[in-house]
């Protein structure tokens, strides 16, 4: 687009962008993932198995993942900034209401409630960042954007874990939804207006038509893809890994275990300096080699010693975070129009592959134990591989056949101009 007046880097507003889109991904993934570190309590609580226990956080994530689509399209009606204000709000306040359920059924219908609301979250804000953000500083923002999600869901996790230990399960989400709060408001004051947003009417044939093109585009097809199976394995090793370390191969307390989710602050540092990684060699290049390490890592929790396992954990999560985030920039390059609904569709797919096998890993680890939760990770970490093959392929199909015109690089993705 031209004539557009960007967020540079290194500006005043670069930095508050950054800032209050870090909040917002603090209470998205804070509250979206509050009941993650909390499986042990339900079990024991409800009288229930690790499986329906993960139901606490595949309901939020499922409900999450089946409104984004909506959400991206509302937005390019209603605008960026408004709905994501909306969301941090009222998402705190159900954290809060999530902390009073006294049944199963009863928590259950908030976490669903609850994830339909943060989906007005990380879609809008995918949209947000591409559009407002200068083209070449695009990487290390989303990069940015990334590893503030991992902070919060880092901060999150270990800060409900260790408030547990200290008072009970419902004082520690009490405690994350009045964060939360807080930081909502932050986030109203510090993100600056949009200024290249342009307000699309919802009109419901125009909606199909923009959707049904996305769906049609084999190279988003391929993204969505690397999202389901990436995150579903990431998800389900993190709801199991719990159990594992709770359990008589190592008898750790749940404060202690509660540390692991300090691997998410390696896998922010990761996403962080991709931007940079991918300038220099290549955005396939690099998916590829993060998702050898996703595999090396799983590998290492097979071990027996303590060490190799929270190693393992640490480098799965690194591979994991760098995935991610050249994944989620790719969707804007290769979306020509309605980003927001694009990039709703992306983590649609995300939150899908979440909720499916982050339940279905509950019956692998019930059946085999942690081999069986290995094992699946793996199967989805495979079939990721060779979704960025046909990616990879695809693009570079795309280069052969529009020469006389700009075309997207075959390893960035960037769009290039033709040779004259």
């Amino acid at each position: 687009m031209t004539g557009n007046q960007y967020i540079e880097r290194g500006s005043k507003d670069y930095r508050r962008a950054n800032l209050a889109l870090f909040f917002a991904g603090f209470v998205t993934f804070s509250t979206l993932y509050t009941f993650q570190p909390l499986f042990p309590n339900l079990v024991r609580e409800f009288g229930i198995s690790p499986a329906v226990a993960s139901l606490s956080l595949s309901f939020a994530t499922f409900a999450l993942a089946i409104t984004l689509p909506l959400s991206g399209s509302l937005s390019d009606t209603w605008g960026r900034r408004g709905m994501m204000g909306f969301a941090v709000l009222l998402a705190s306040c159900l954290a809060l209401a999530g902390a009073t359920s006294t049944s199963l059924p009863a928590l259950l219908g908030v976490r669903l409630v609850q994830g339909v609301v943060l989906a007005g979250v990380p879609a809008v804000a995918m949209a947000y960042l591409n559009e407002e953000i200068e083209p070449r500083a695009l990487g290390s923002a989303m990069g940015l954007y990334i590893a503030g999600n991992a902070c919060g869901g880092m901060t999150g996790r270990i800060l409900t874990a260790w408030l547990t230990e200290l008072m009970s399960w419902r004082s520690a989400v009490v405690g994350i939804g009045l964060i939360s709060l807080l930081l909502g408001v932050l986030f109203l004051y510090l993100l600056p207006p949009s200024r290249n947003f342009q307000r699309r009417p919802l009109r419901l044939g125009q909606l199909t038509a923009s959707l049904i093109g996305h769906l049609r585009n084999p190279g988003l097809l391929c993204l969505y893809f690397l999202a389901f199976t990436c995150m579903g394995g990431f998800v389900t090793l993190y709801n199991y890994v719990t159990f594992r370390l709770l359990g008589p191969d190592f008898r750790l307390s749940q404060a202690e275990v509660a540390l692991i989710f300090l691997a998410y602050a390696f896998g922010a540092c990761g996403s962080s300096v991709m931007g940079r990684l991918v300038e220099r060699f290549g955005r396939s290049q690099i998916l590829f080699a993060a998702l050898a390490v996703m595999a090396a890592g799983l590998l290492l929790t097979l071990f027996s010693q303590l060490f190799a396992v929270i190693l393992g954990i640490v480098v799965f999560t690194i591979g994991f975070f760098i995935t991610h985030a050249i994944a989620s920039a790719w969707v804007g390059l290769l979306a020509d129009r309605a980003r927001g609904q694009a990039s709703s569709l992306y983590l649609f797919a995300y939150y899908l592959g979440s909720s499916i096998s982050g339940t279905g890993g509950g019956f692998c680890y019930g059946a085999w134990g942690w081999h069986g939760v290995v094992l699946l990770i793996l199967l989805l970490i495979g079939a990721a591989f060779l979704t960025g093959l046909r990616l990879q392929a695809l693009v570079r199909e795309q280069l052969r056949q529009a020469a006389p015109v700009s075309v997207l690089h075959p390893q960035t993705g960037y769009e290039q101009p033709s040779a004259p």
